[in-house]
């Protein structure tokens, strides 16, 4: 699938009407989502034929766009039931086979890799200090070939020292730096620098 097309057909999907500020739930637009599963594929063969999680899925952008992508499986997993409603809903308009789990991320019971690729949009842990880093340690257990996350710009160093040394990651690399993606409305608007992370569990450490 082409870009533009990803995009367009990302485009289409429900996105939060009354978004969680406590969950830290900020939609991946279609946009950044095309591009970060699209990357994936075509630049590391992360995606097609593939089992895939998106983590923490809200809407199922991400999911979405694996699954466009020809992931073999997506499995969508979020805490809020309201988000796995229209992440569902998403699947059905896309006639896309995605399975849905409503749980904490950081209480999952999982043990070892069980699954290929791992995609997040993780919560900046703005609200709840160190989500982000929560999110990013369970997704390396978990996935065997690849972790593909979005963190603040602002925490570069810091997320990459801490999936080095704490996480398990044999390698960190840094995609792209996506300026811009979220607006926050405070007193003033407030644009937030991301950056897209690839990260290899050391289980796959030769690719």
């Amino acid at each position: 699938m082409k870009l533009k097309q990803l995009e367009s057909m990302l485009g289409q999907l429900q996105q939060f009407s009354n978004p969680k500020v406590e969950l830290e739930q900020y939609p991946t637009g279609p946009h950044i989502a095309s591009r970060m599963l699209y990357t994936a594929e075509n630049s590391f063969g992360d995606v097609n034929n593939k089992i895939v999680a998106d983590f923490g899925c809200g809407c199922g952008t991400l999911g979405a766009a694996a699954s466009l992508m020809g992931a073999e499986q997506v499995i969508g997993i979020d805490i809020d039931s309201e988000s796995l409603e229209i992440a569902s809903l998403n699947a059905e308009d896309l006639e896309l086979d995605i399975n849905f789990i409503q749980c904490d991320i950081r209480n999952l019971v999982w043990r070892g890799p069980i699954v290929d690729t791992a995609v997040m949009n993780p919560p900046f842990g703005t609200r709840s200090k160190g989500a982000d880093m929560d999110f990013l340690s369970v997704a390396l257990k978990i996935a065997s070939r690849a972790v593909y996350s979005l963190h603040k710009t602002s925490t570069r160093e810091h997320v990459k020292r801490a999936a080095l040394r704490d996480f398990g990651a044999s390698s960190a690399e840094l995609r792209f730096d996506v300026p811009r993606l979220y607006k926050f409305h405070k007193k003033r608007e407030m644009d937030i620098a991301v950056d897209l992370w690839r990260f290899a569990p050391k289980t796959n450490q030769g690719n």
